[in-house]
């Protein structure tokens, strides 16, 4: 999914992988991900090639950044890249490999293309969904026990750490962070996606903000690394943050 404020893609989800990669990021312009959302157009490679560095620029990661590795086949001859575009706005990209030369077809990318298309007229409409006219019912929930998790926030990319273990950066990382600090202070569990969008520490853009899928890509990160913390849909545009474990919190 693209993030129009860092430039970047994020593994949103992945299939037949050892590792799912769930927030990723690609640079536009890094191999046939970055190649075919930035360029606008599909990106279809049908041998091995030194002309898209691809792997290794997916597995490079620059001294002193946290970056989550991509997965990726380790010998793949053919690679295929189908921008999702709606309403000239660029909402993700779809990806495939195989380690067959001239595994894709002329075909495939049509029915790619086709596929594009559809889907993110379905993921533009997903985001225009009105939040809930009603407050969301708040429910008591279970007093956090255990020993405490380490969470510790970095400013300048907000990247978030916890128990030393790096889990996201960007949008999504601050989001975490205002959610466990306001929870520290307040014991608040209960949002919308309405106040979050207004929140300055946040400065999203005034439109096309892509919360939904930030949110949604921050859910599937914490799920998958860090089930001790946890965001559970409440209705249309609210969530509750659920924890399982005390918090001990430290901003750098």
């Amino acid at each position: 999914m693209a993030d129009e404020a860092s430039d970047a893609l994020y593994a949103l989800a992945s299939l037949g992988y050892s590792a799912s990669g769930i927030g990723a990021e690609v640079k536009l312009g890094e191999g046939a991900i970055g190649v075919a959302a930035r360029e606008r157009i599909p990106v279809r490679i049908n041998y091995r090639t030194g002309d898209y560095a691809y792997h290794s620029a997916m597995r490079a990661t620059q001294p002193g950044e946290p970056r989550i590795a991509l997965p990726l086949l380790a010998d793949a001859h053919s690679q295929i890249a189908v921008p999702l575009l709606h309403g000239g706005r660029l909402l993700g990209v779809l990806y495939a490999e195989s380690e067959h030369d001239a595994y894709f077809s002329h075909a495939d990318e049509d029915a790619l293309v086709v596929y594009a298309r559809h889907l993110a007229a379905l993921i533009a409409q997903a985001a225009c969904e009105p939040d809930d006219a009603e407050p969301a019912r708040v429910e008591p929930s279970a007093h956090p026990s255990g020993a405490p998790l380490a969470v510790r926030h970095f400013a300048a990319d907000h990247a978030v750490f916890i128990d030393n273990d790096y889990l996201i950066k960007g949008v999504a990382g601050s989001i975490l962070w205002i959610l466990l600090s306001e929870f520290q202070r307040s014991g608040r569990r209960d949002y919308c996606n309405r106040e979050l969008r207004r929140d300055p520490r946040l400065a999203l853009p005034d439109l096309d903000d892509n919360l939904e899928t930030r949110l949604l890509l921050l859910q599937r990160r914490l799920a998958e690394r860090c089930p001790a913390i946890a965001l559970e849909k409440t209705g249309r545009g609210r969530f509750r943050l659920q924890l399982a474990q005390p918090l001990a919190l430290e901003a750098r």
